[in-house]
């Protein structure tokens, strides 16, 4: 924490709203992890219909990221912030009135609005706000408040809902949003730099073409895809193992190893590079996948968690300083939105494509499949980061600086 205390009082505070809304804004969005897989089976839903509903929410991310991105540069990032907020406050309200899979997936839809525009928002201000040589730890230390709100949200609407039934929980997901908004109108942005003059260079999609980017989006969209296959299956696989544990203590074991993973991960990524971080984390995924492969009761299950929760707090932080470190100031959002981007791609794909093919595998094995997920993206990590073979594995393990880094955005990290 004596980075945090270098920093003037007026940026702390400033970061420190931000923190605060944000960790409302994912307690919210994440209180629907355990309940909602449930809510679509009570409503008459088969495990891939309520893979439909859960990845439908991405859907709806795909559809604005790039609206929003390209917005949030040209416009400004705190405008799209109060835009997901509401989105996020209004959506939960819609799943109390609604009692059908295709009205469920409808208002998943919508509710995914608020991640696009909330996630790329908070997450281009951060990296804003914060001195660019210690972008690793603060960005780290700023991305616990997805954790925090997988730890929060999930363990909340699991007991609220085993105790008073669903919609309290959907009360509760908007209510958090609501404290959300108070506390962003305590956050200033700084002024944006003028974007007009490379608009035809930095088209939202173009961003593909840079090896720099893709294959950070690649590795996001089987992420995404791990991602969906947990959030779809592991409350039903719990109820198909007659394990007793609440959903959303899963969730919890995950987002405390995610916070472990972030305090420790952001710092020493400043100091050895991102790229063996990035190794670690997706190594990290396909060891908690064949600990949910074969796991049969609660401690199992916990286990699982705590370690892909280590993975993904590694790994999220890591994507957002590099694609950081690899984009300009004016086009940082649209790069941002791409990578984060490829993640709720994943998330889709996973609804309705992995459920289907749980029909006919069997839920456990979905978690084999994840296991084969990670070390795809592991693969593609070590091999892709540079342009030999020879160059991308010193990165991936650590041993040489980003290649792609702007030297304007970042200091070396590897000496």
């Amino acid at each position: 924490m004596n980075t945090w205390r270098t920093l003037d009082h007026g940026l702390r505070r400033q970061l420190l709203f931000l923190f605060l809304g944000a960790g409302l804004f994912w307690s919210s969005v994440a209180s629907m992890l355990p309940v909602l897989p449930l809510y679509a089976r009570s409503v008459g839903g088969n495990p891939q219909e309520v893979g439909l509903v859960m990845g439908s929410l991405a859907v709806g991310i795909l559809l604005s990221r790039s609206w929003v991105a390209k917005r949030t540069d040209r416009e400004g990032r705190k405008w799209v912030m109060i835009l997901g907020l509401t989105v996020a406050l209004i959506a939960p309200l819609g799943y109390i009135f609604v009692h059908s899979i295709p009205w469920l997936i409808a208002v998943r839809v919508v509710h995914g609005l608020s991640i696009a525009a909330f996630g790329t928002g908070s997450s281009a201000l951060a990296v804003d706000l914060v001195p660019p040589s210690q972008r690793g730890q603060l960005i780290g230390y700023m991305s616990l408040v997805n954790p925090i709100g997988l730890a929060v949200g999930p363990a909340l609407a699991g007991f609220l809902q085993t105790g008073l039934g669903f919609t309290p929980v959907f009360l509760m997901a908007s209510g958090f949003a609501a404290l959300g908004l108070i506390l962003l109108s305590g956050v200033k942005e700084p002024p944006l730099i003028d974007s007009s003059k490379n608009e035809q260079a930095t088209v939202f999609w173009s961003f593909l073409g840079r090896r720099s980017i893709w294959v950070l989006t690649v590795i996001m969209v089987l992420t995404g895809m791990i991602f969906g296959i947990v959030s779809t299956f592991v409350p039903l696989f719990l109820k198909e193992e007659q394990v007793a544990l609440n959903p959303g203590l899963f969730y919890t074991a995950l987002a405390f190893a995610s916070c472990l993973a972030r305090i420790v991960s952001g710092s020493a990524s400043d100091r050895y590079g991102r790229g063996l971080f990035v190794s670690l984390s997706l190594g990290l995924y396909a060891f908690g996948m064949l600990l949910l492969w074969s796991a049969h009761d609660a401690p199992m299950f916990l286990a699982a968690g705590f370690v892909e929760g280590l993975g993904g707090g590694m790994l999220f932080p890591m994507v957002i300083a590099l694609s950081a470190d690899r984009a300009q100031t004016d086009e940082r959002a649209r790069v941002l939105g791409l990578t984060l981007g490829g993640f709720d791609l994943g998330v889709a794909l996973a609804g309705p494509i992995l459920g289907g093919i749980a029909l006919h595998l069997g839920i456990r094995n979905m978690f084999a499949l994840a296991t084969l997920l990670a070390l795809i993206a592991l693969v593609i990590f070590v091999s892709q980061n540079g342009k030999a073979l020879s160059q991308s594995l010193k990165f991936a393990l650590g041993q040489s600086d980003d290649i792609y880094a702007l030297k304007s955005e970042t200091s070396s990290t590897v000496g």
